[in-house]
C-alpha cells in the first residue's frame, strides 16, 4: 500500500511540475521542467496501470 501511495505522490509531483509558473530568471528551464513533469507521469501512471491490473489478474 505504501508503494502505490508513493506513486500517486511521484504523479501528483509530475502535474504539479507541469502547472508551475517560470517566469523571470527561470524560464530558460521551462521546456526542461515540462519534459520531467510528462515523462514522471506518464512512467508512474503506468506504474500503477501495471500495478492494478496485476492484482485483478492474482485474484
Amino acid at each position: 500500500m505504501e508503494r502505490i501511495l508513493l506513486f500517486l505522490a511521484a504523479m501528483l509531483a509530475g502535474f504539479g511540475l507541469l502547472r508551475v509558473p517560470m517566469t523571470g530568471t527561470f524560464a530558460a528551464l521551462e521546456p526542461i521542467t515540462n519534459i520531467v513533469g510528462v515523462i514522471s507521469v506518464l512512467i508512474f501512471s503506468l506504474a500503477l496501470i501495471y500495478l492494478g491490473l496485476k492484482n485483478i489478474i492474482k485474484r
